[in-house]
């Protein structure tokens, strides 16, 4: 097949397509970002004071939002001075939701993400840079994470505050035999795929060891009457669908941690099979 060379147009000098097409093609159609499912809240969002927000999107859920910014050319001070000032009014005024601050950009240059990554992780910003090609049918985008949100360490991930326990600890004093017992069956589960996971008695959880070493792909937290299951595994539509299908108690995905949590009760799952709900 023939190689063919792509036309890629510069659109900060563009006579035509300028920041507003740009902002109108994405309000558009925010799912080109590659966020996931989102939806356009507002645009030229106006702030006293500062200017206008270009775009603000939500989670189609409605747990997350992004304040979007976009700037033709290459990135700069001012531009990312605004975006994060955006970000925080939003974040603020509206505590509910998980906020995450996006730039878009022709150009992400070396400086500004050696400048970004000294607080990223603290600030979650995103850096988006997009780019215009020329087509015989019109103009294409294409948009290319080049910096993402650097998620919050798991449970347990800090090894040295981990207040140790053991197995006598959770029955006697933080939940019950049959609801650690539940603990133990989640944990030959995980053996069918990580042969020599074991589990980690803490304080305040029950995780994970692999070969000697702390990996707390999942966190159990024990109680009286039921067992909650935390699970760390990316957003994918087959596992939200299978875990809609089962009997658990499935509750929101945390996007901060990068996991699901489900709610286990004792007594409905003493007698469950692999096949119905994934215990042995």
């Amino acid at each position: 097949m023939q190689h063919v060379k792509l036309n890629t147009i510069d659109l900060r000098t563009h006579p035509i397509l300028d920041e507003r097409w740009l902002q109108n093609v994405i309000a558009e159609d925010p799912s080109i970002l590659g966020l996931g499912d989102v939806v356009l809240r507002d645009r030229e969002r106006i702030h006293r004071g500062l200017g206008r927000l270009d775009l603000l999107l939500q989670d189609a859920e409605g747990h997350g939002r992004y304040e979007v910014e976009i700037q033709l050319g290459a990135t700069d001070e001012s531009h990312i001075i605004r975006t994060l000032e955006y970000w925080d009014i939003e974040r603020r005024r509206y505590p509910k939701y998980d906020h995450v601050a996006v730039i878009i950009a022709e150009d992400i240059t070396s400086r500004f993400l050696n400048v970004v990554s000294l607080f990223n992780g603290f600030i979650p910003l995103m850096a988006i840079q997009v780019t215009a090609i020329e087509t015989a049918e019109g103009v294409g985008l294409q948009f290319t994470k080049v910096l993402d949100t650097v998620r919050l360490g798991f449970f347990g991930d800090d090894e040295e505050v981990v207040e140790p326990a053991d197995r006598q600890y959770w029955e006697a004093k933080k939940a019950a035999k049959q609801t650690v017992e539940l603990a133990d069956r989640i944990c030959e589960l995980a053996r069918t795929f990580t042969p020599s996971a074991t589990l980690n008695y803490n304080r305040h959880y029950i995780g994970f060891n692999v070969d000697g070493r702390i990996m707390n792909f999942a966190v159990l937290r024990p109680r009286k009457s039921v067992l909650n299951l935390d699970i760390k595994h990316p957003q994918v539509d087959e596992l939200d669908a299978a875990l809609d299908e089962s009997s658990l108690d499935v509750l929101d995905y945390d996007k901060r941690w990068g996991g699901v949590s489900n709610q286990v009760e004792s007594a409905r799952y003493r007698g469950a099979s692999s096949v119905d709900h994934g215990f042995t």
